[in-house]
């Protein structure tokens, strides 16, 4: 979010023009987790989460509230495939206009007289609880919207070093009830309300800026203190758990996060994420090392929004059919870390001018066809995308064949994609039948000459973008077209849904190689899905046991020509590749032994 001073802040929060605390989020270096990560919990197979709102959503309109709206709304989304809602800040801001990120009581749900309202943006407390009703009735997760970065709106100023600021909470229309804490001074670090945007600051922030200054502690309004501040931390920490068990929440999108003391990130959710609740973290890198980092310091108790992939949609969208579609091979965090990636096209900050305005305007069906298809990343579909800009009916055929098709390995097809063609493929699996996707962002229609998981099957573009069939040869061939500017996913047809038996080589890989210091590993990457299709991200660790030589042994189908090299990585994902060409073998026979020596 831009700063500004406390004029403007105040009034654009008034206006529900608050941008988000969201544009600059990232690492803390030194925040290695302080004790043993909560697991992060499993999400529903192939499951969709949906962001169930955008900036400055009608307060009411036909339908009622925006919590009636989305009441009305979870039959029909739960038959869209969409598993898992992500709900706005329910708790009060500054008015009724506040969309909910200019925090003023955060256990205010839209209960008590404050702030001129007893309603929040999006409806009362019992028009909350009736829309979750109808959304667990429909077998939907409810996410909340956590801000703890900053409040906004006291009610009383404070002379802070002669200087008047509102810091102040006494929640007079709440008073006691759900919590006795009140927030003053002390509870913060500073305040942006000084003149020209400034702040007044009367402790060290909690953490220094880094990420090359992208992130920093203060942000916005008043800053709190986590950092050496218990009575801050078990509070937040119980609202937390007070919020979870008042909206029966099933998981938790925390804003701002690089704003915030990472070390009480990580306490907060061990603390509060229990019981197989699920988290995403929006810390808003769009450098993939610096998200990386962050995934570490965090110890994987938080998935992370890809935030580089949605940069690489947008220079996509930017291109308009002269973007290299290369460039989506092995893209994003969502490749270099699978099971914490969210993936998504566009959010309520990329979406609306302000300081993280970076839409995917042109293709934008070609971006949520790779993320609602791909093996890899939790797809957060946006709600604008899918009512407000009409792509809801593309959107529930794609999550229609995510739900029946994509399963099984992946496959990148790097010597058939171009300029203009991405290509990628799911073998299915004993009781799904797999998929072939391909985007064409050029202005001509194109036709692939591929070679599928599929041998001498009959495929339909599922999508309905392509009319008619394409058979395959018993070696999987066929030739697959695909609209100009469009996508197409083709799925076999037939009642046989077992992939066809295959002869496997047990191989075992030996190489000697002592370049390795402490945290350091040696893979074994290669062609095939089996060796990790060439993704650094799904390499074959070998075993370091017999050091300088390692070790390791996998099935590889006998008969298919492999290439392969070894690596050396660490746990932070860098990646050192031996030397030399390709290494090139054809498993045969029941085992085989390859020892070699690193180039």
């Amino acid at each position: 979010m831009r700063k500004m001073n406390a004029l403007a802040l105040w009034g654009l929060a008034a206006a529900g023009l608050l941008a988000q605390a969201c544009t600059k989020d990232a690492v803390q270096p030194t925040a290695a987790p302080s004790a043993a990560p909560a697991t992060q919990s499993a999400v529903v197979t192939n499951g969709v989460m949906m962001q169930a709102f955008y900036w400055d959503v009608p307060i009411t309109n036909t339908q009622g509230t925006w919590w009636q709206v989305l009441g009305s709304k979870a039959a029909e989304l739960k038959a869209a495939g969409i598993t898992a809602l992500w709900l706005p800040p329910a708790y009060k801001g500054g008015s009724q206009s506040d969309v909910g990120y200019g925090v003023y009581d955060r256990y205010d749900l839209g209960e008590f007289n404050q702030k001129g309202t007893v309603a929040t943006r999006y409806g009362t407390l019992g028009q909350l609880q009736t829309a979750i009703g109808a959304m667990k009735g429909q077998g939907l997760q409810v996410y909340e919207d956590m801000v703890m970065n900053h409040m906004t709106w006291a009610d009383a100023q404070e002379n802070v070093n002669g200087n008047l600021v509102y810091t102040k909470f006494n929640f007079p229309g709440r008073g006691n009830t759900h919590s006795s804490y009140k927030w003053s001074f002390n509870n913060f670090t500073g305040t942006q309300q000084a003149p020209n945007n400034g702040w007044y600051q009367w402790k060290s922030w909690d953490f220094q800026p880094y990420a090359n200054n992208d992130a920093y502690d203060n942000l916005l309004g008043s800053e709190i203190q986590y950092n050496n501040n218990a009575a801050n931390q078990t509070e937040t920490i119980n609202w937390g758990n007070w919020i979870t068990t008042k909206m029966s929440l099933d998981g938790y999108r925390l804003d701002a996060t690089k704003h915030i003391y990472t070390p009480y990130v990580n306490q907060w959710l061990d603390a509060v994420k229990t019981n197989g609740r699920f988290a995403v973290s929006e810390a808003w890198f769009r450098n993939l090392q610096d998200l990386k980092n962050y995934a570490a310091a965090t110890g994987g108790r938080t998935s992370l929004f890809d935030v580089p992939l949605h940069y690489t949609f947008q220079d996509m969208s930017n291109g308009n059919g002269a973007w290299d579609m290369r460039g989506l091979q092995f893209a994003g965090f969502t490749e270099s870390n699978p099971t914490l990636s969210v993936s998504f096209v566009d959010n309520h900050d990329t979406d609306h001018p302000g300081a993280l305005y970076s839409p995917v305007t042109n293709l934008k069906m070609l971006a949520y066809a790779y993320i609602l298809t791909r093996a890899n990343g939790y797809p957060c579909v946006f709600y604008k995308d899918y009512y407000n800009y009409g792509l809801g009916n593309q959107i529930k055929t794609l999550n229609g064949i995510r739900q029946a098709n994509a399963y099984g390995a992946a496959a990148e097809y790097t010597s058939i994609n171009d300029a203009d063609v991405y290509v990628y493929s799911r073998a299915g699996d004993a009781t799904h039948k797999g998929l072939l996707m391909l985007l064409n962002d050029g202005s001509t229609a194109r036709t692939k000459t591929i070679t599928t998981p599929f041998k001498s099957a009959t495929l339909t573009d599922k999508t309905g973008n392509n009319t008619g069939t394409v058979t395959t040869d018993a070696n999987g061939n066929g030739n697959f077209p695909v609209n100009a500017r469009s996508y197409s996913v083709w799925v076999p047809g037939g009642t046989v849904t077992t992939p066809p038996s295959t002869t496997t080589t047990a191989v075992s890989f030996n190489v000697t190689y002592s370049g390795t210091t402490s945290g350091q590993d040696v893979y074994v990457l290669g062609s095939t899905a089996q060796l990790g299709a060439w993704n650094a991200a799904n390499a074959i660790k070998l075993s370091g046991t017999a050091y300088p030589v390692w070790k390791g042994t996998l099935n590889l189908t006998s008969g298919t020509s492999v290439q392969y090299k070894y690596i050396r990585k660490d746990a932070a994902g860098n990646v050192l590749y031996e030397g030399g060409a390709n290494r090139t073998f054809t498993p045969t026979g029941t085992s085989q032994t390859r020892t070699e020596t690193w180039q």
